[in-house]
């Protein structure tokens, strides 16, 4: 019994392959790329968040836990 073959699809031609992005697709990381730029030329204007005093609390509390295990 003899088994049926396939005939291999066309070859592929030299020719890339055709991409086309939507227009967000380019806009969003130049956007992007420009908000850093301007922290970074105006580093005044970048404010770090404040934190809860709780979590640093916390963290110590989890470090010296840590450090007594150790110990």
């Amino acid at each position: 019994m003899s088994a049926p073959t396939h005939t291999p699809p066309h070859p592929a031609t030299g020719r890339g392959v055709e991409t086309r992005l939507p227009w967000w697709a380019l806009l969003l990381p130049a956007l992007a790329f420009a908000a850093l730029l301007l922290l970074i030329l105006n580093p005044a204007d970048a404010h770090a968040a404040g934190t809860d005093p709780a979590v640093g609390s916390l963290f110590e509390r989890i470090q010296q836990l840590v450090l007594h295990q150790g110990a």
